[in-house]
Parts: C-alpha cells; sequence; structure tokens
C-alpha cells in the first residue's frame, strides 16, 4: 500500500532560532507563534536541537529532573545553545506515516522536524498532522482497497469480493480463492491510511453476521 508521505502533511513554515538566539527572544516567539517548542539550526539550516517551554521554565524553579545538586546547567543558560535538548529528532521528507508514527510513539514526542536529503529543516510533521489520514473519504478508502489491495496485489477481479467502507471500518464480504487467505487481505486493508478496522464476512455468513 502506499502510505502517505511526511511531506504531504507536514506545516512548511517552521519558526528557528539559531545557538546564539538570547533567552527571552525565545520566550517571545513562543508566545507570539503560540507554540511549544522551537528547532535550533546551525548555520546550515540543519537542526541541531529544539528548545521547548519545559526547558525554559527551568530558569523559574532552578534546576533539571533528579539534578544533583539543584541547579542544573539548563537553568543558567541564557541561549539557544544551553537550552535546548539535543540532538533534535528528525523526519526525513519522504518517509511514510507509519515511519513517522513510529518514531514519535519511540520517543513520547508531540512532533518532529522534517529535514532533506541534505538533512536542511524543511518543515514539521505533529501528531495531529498524521491523524488527518483518518479523514480520508469512505470512498476514497474503498476505492484504494479494490484497485490496490484486490487487483493490482492479489490478482483479483474488482467484483471478487463486496468492499464497503463506513466511516473507516471496512466491511468485505464474499470468498476468496484457495490461495489466499483472509487475514492476508485484512492485512492489506488495515495499512491503507485512514482504515480503523476491518472485518471480513464468508459469502454465506453475510446474512448471519448481520
Amino acid at each position: 500500500m502506499n502510505h502517505q508521505k511526511v511531506c504531504e502533511l507536514m506545516s512548511e513554515a517552521v519558526v528557528r532560532v539559531q545557538r546564539g538566539t538570547p533567552f527571552k527572544e525565545i520566550a517571545h516567539l513562543l508566545q507570539e507563534y503560540d507554540i511549544t517548542a522551537v528547532p535550533v539550526v546551525d548555520a546550515d539550516d540543519r537542526p541541531v536541537g529544539v528548545v521547548s517551554e519545559a526547558d525554559l521554565l527551568q530558569k523559574i524553579w532552578g534546576g533539571e529532573p533528579d539534578a544533583e545538586p539543584p541547579g542544573g546547567a539548563k537553568a543558567s543558560a541564557t541561549d539557544a545553545a544551553g537550552l535546548m535538548t539535543s540532538p533534535a529528532v528528525c523526519a526525513r521528507e519522504d518517509w511514510s506515516v507509519v515511519e513517522a508514527a513510529r518514531v514519535l510513539a519511540r520517543h513520547g514526542i508531540k512532533r518532529l522536524l522534517v529535514v532533506d536529503a541534505d538533512e536542511r529543516l524543511v518543515g514539521v510533521v505533529s501528531r495531529s498532522d498524521l491523524l488527518r489520514v483518518f479523514l480520508r473519504k469512505d470512498r476514497e478508502i474503498r476505492t484504494e482497497i479494490i484497485e490496490e489491495a484486490l487487483v493490482r496485489t492479489l490478482g483479483l477481479a474488482p467484483s471478487a469480493v463486496q468492499v464497503d467502507v463506513t466511516h473507516g471500518h471496512v466491511v468485505l464480504t464474499g470468498r476468496l480463492p484457495d490461495h489466499i487467505a483472509v487475514p492476508v487481505l485484512e492485512d492489506l486493508c488495515r495499512h491503507v491510511d485512514g482504515v480503523v478496522a476491518v472485518e471480513f464476512r464468508a459469502a454465506g455468513d453475510a446474512e448471519t453476521a448481520r
């Protein structure tokens, strides 16, 4: 299945700072643009870290979590270089939404910086951006399942299995050839962007299932 790419969902307008950007300027940018973090880039626009609201708040309470003695390095930092969390977690613009979602989950973060082939910053993609795949229209999902899963991948006729999609819930009704297992078709459908659930009903069981 051809998942949507990060470049199709990301925001290209990214507020950024450099290592020498002062503390107060960073705080002003976060408030002005209503954002919770800002990437730090080098002279070639390559991400080197991220400064978040949490990093700035350490100036108020004076330390890092579990820091001994009280008063960590970030509490005394005055610019982005001292405040940032490094390295920055980035995604490539040609990644699929699946790859991006896995990295977000693995690192427990809300957004990824997006870089091009030269590692230069080109955008940012958030959890909410990735969730937009579930806004696909049911008819688009149905068409992809028929054309990509049934016809192109499994070599079946478009009418071999009835495909119904309601709010992302896919119901497949019919009978498959002996050489194709039901779990294979279900798995292909689950990998279509926007699918929430998949249910297969053998043709003879369709009425009973209702």
